[in-house]
């Protein structure tokens, strides 16, 4: 036999792959690399991506290790090779025994066990029928940037939810406080079904701009979780205010005022409607309001619906809906009780989201956390 000559194969990562490791890393998601590749190589891959691996466990390593071994040695190790796909799982499962939240990208016939230990399986298109099968979501490019958007993309989701979360719990629960006092205390009805429900629609169109709603970069540096304990907390505090304010205009109204049942009705519907939707303003964000605008969307939602709840009682249809023009000073009173309200808001807002209020724009400080790691 005659010696011809070597045959290497190159198969360098991706140009991305540092920057989409770098980028999970400042969010607080650390990448580890399971392979069925010899250990010398996945070392190798692992130095030019940027992980920490000066160690590296191979699949012999990881067999002679116990379980809770295995837990204390994921900790510190970023790069694992030669595993079977049993030990795929097993590090899987070491890492969420830690507390971590783990997703694992695979494509191949090997990786579907880990797949579906993961909380969440990611394959991509191109991948094996069985990685896909079980994978829980199919990436369409190949590619770690691509995990890294979606790792953004959610955090800012999430923060939206919880605004509209947090807006929606508080209102409703001081709505029904305010409409329980009041359904005892009046001799009439507070407000006609028909205004309710009107009251409700355009509460509802004004958050129709949260979605598009800008999140400041340090409510999506770190992983977040949904906290029922501080929602509670929030809508127990934010709820009883609004119906604080919801009893001071039913006094005024009544005892300064003299209001008849018709101008009652207008009145309450116009300061819901206003407390309700310009403390959207006040509770989108941690910071201060005036150094975190709202995004343009919200704006525009939120003051369109406003500038209609005022307009409807001066309209031909608010006869029909059982609204009539208010006179002036009532109009200066719900003036004057919204924006006491506002500013009440703004000032037991930490205590409400309990946290403290941050000095430059961005949100409250986030409550508990896990963290998350994609192997």
């Amino acid at each position: 036999m005659v010696l011809e000559g070597f045959c290497a194969f190159s198969d360098p990562p991706k140009a991305t792959a540092a920057a989409a490791v770098a980028r999970l890393a400042a969010a607080g998601v650390r990448v580890k690399i399971l392979s069925g590749d010899d250990p010398v190589v996945v070392h190798r891959l692992a130095g030019l991506v940027g992980l920490a691996g000066e160690t590296t466990l191979s699949g012999a390593e990881v067999a002679a290790l116990s379980d809770e071994a295995l837990a204390v040695r994921v900790r510190a190790v970023d790069a694992f090779g030669r595993l079977t796909p049993d030990q795929k799982v097993r590090v899987v499962r070491a890492l969420k025994a830690d507390g971590a939240v783990v997703g694992f990208l695979g494509d191949g016939i090997n990786d579907a066990p880990a797949l579906r230990q993961a909380d969440i399986g990611l394959s991509v298109e191109g991948a094996t029928g069985v990685a896909q099968a079980a994978a829980d979501m199919i990436l369409l490019a190949p590619d770690l940037e691509v995990v890294a958007d979606g790792v953004a993309e959610g955090r800012r989701t999430f923060a939206n939810i919880l605004k509209y979360v947090r807006m929606g719990a508080s209102s409703n629960f001081g709505n029904m406080l305010s409409m329980a006092v009041a359904s005892v205390a009046l001799p009439f009805l507070p407000m006609l079904p028909t205004q309710i429900l009107l009251n409700n629609l355009l509460y509802d169109l004004s958050e129709v701009g949260i979605p598009f709603d800008g999140v400041r970069p340090q409510a999506t540096t770190e992983p977040q979780v949904w906290d029922m304990g501080r929602l509670v907390r929030f809508a127990s505090v934010m709820g009883p205010l609004s119906s604080l304010f919801d009893l001071l205009t039913f006094a005024l109204l009544l005892v300064v005022f003299g209001a008849t049942p018709e101008i009652f009705r207008t009145a309450w519907f116009l300061e819901s409607m206003a407390t309700q939707i310009l403390v959207i303003f006040v509770i989108r964000t941690g910071g201060r309001p005036w150094r975190d605008w709202p995004g343009a969307a919200l704006a525009i939602s939120s003051l369109a619906a406003l500038a209609v709840a005022v307009a409807l009682p001066f309209t031909p249809a608010g006869p029909w809906l059982g609204l009539t023009p208010p006179p002036g000073p009532v109009l200066l009173a719900i003036l004057a009780i919204t924006v006491t309200y506002l500013v009440l808001a703004e000032l037991v807002k930490p205590f409400a989201l309990g946290g403290r209020v941050a000095r430059g724009p961005g949100p409250i400080l986030p409550g508990p956390r896990h963290r998350s790691g994609l192997a």
